[in-house]
């Protein structure tokens, strides 16, 4: 929960420090808005550290294989990262360059994903 705190906390004063700064310098305030992403991903990585641990103690409990699990962990940060990279593209009134960003993430996250596509195709194909 303080965690919480913090992250609004500094994500409040950002965008008010952005707000101000981006009437005289747009290209500083999208700079100051990139460092405090930066601050606040800081803040959660404990958070995403612990997950991906538990996740991968799951795993085991479950007697899945890395081959099962880490394409659905690969695959949802690529789509927090392309979020994340398409939401600045947007901010920097850069629409189109957004829109290749959320293609190639889509793409991306495919293909990440063929393993566990192979996999479940080879489980079929074991029962028929």
């Amino acid at each position: 929960m303080e965690a919480v705190g913090k992250i609004a906390a500094l994500a409040v004063a950002a965008a008010l420090c952005a707000l101000v700064v981006r009437q005289n310098a747009r290209e500083i305030g999208l700079v100051l808005a990139l460092l405090a992403g930066a601050l606040i991903l800081g803040q959660a990585l404990g958070a995403v550290e612990a997950i991906w641990a538990l996740l991968e103690e799951l795993g085991e409990r479950a007697g899945l294989s890395p081959a099962v699990l880490d394409p659905v962990i690969k695959t949802v940060g690529i789509g927090i990262l392309t979020k994340i990279s398409a939401e600045v593209c947007r901010d920097a009134k850069e629409s189109g360059i957004a829109a290749f960003v959320e293609t190639a993430g889509a793409a991306l996250s495919l293909y990440v994903a063929l393993p566990l596509i192979r996999a479940v195709l080879d489980t079929v194909s074991e029962l028929l």
